[in-house]
């Protein structure tokens, strides 16, 4: 963590690692987990058992890259994020998953991510 306490950074590390004691993704049921940039997002399926990363999927992903135009809004780029990480994730047979925003707020991106990802498919 950052040595720096008045950060908003750190406020966030901080909201981060104080939900990570309750979310915890199993095999039934992984872990949906969100990291936002600046100008990308990016989203993993994670399964805490056996520490391993099921599927990860980003704007910078070619699928997705293919569909973005230039003039795409941020919050539409992580709308397609959730929809394709929801495709990918049905077709390995995961269903339900527990929603990790990762100490960042539900709005603007994350929540258009997962509103996609709930509209295609996932159970939250």
């Amino acid at each position: 963590m950052s040595k720096v306490k008045n950060t908003k950074a750190f406020a966030r590390q901080r909201r981060q690692k104080r939900n990570r004691r309750k979310i915890h993704g199993t095999s039934e049921r992984p872990r949906l987990t969100v990291f936002r940039s600046l100008n990308h997002i990016y989203a993993q399926v994670i399964d805490d058992n056996l520490h391993r990363s099921l599927l990860a999927v980003s704007d910078l992903t070619p699928e997705i890259r293919e569909q973005i135009k230039k003039n795409i809004k941020k919050s539409e780029r992580s709308a397609l994020v959730g929809k394709t990480l929801a495709e990918k994730a049905l077709a390995k047979g995961i269903t339900k998953v527990v929603f990790d925003r990762s100490g960042y707020q539900y709005h603007g991106r994350v929540k258009a991510l997962a509103e996609a990802a709930r509209k295609a498919g996932l159970e939250f």
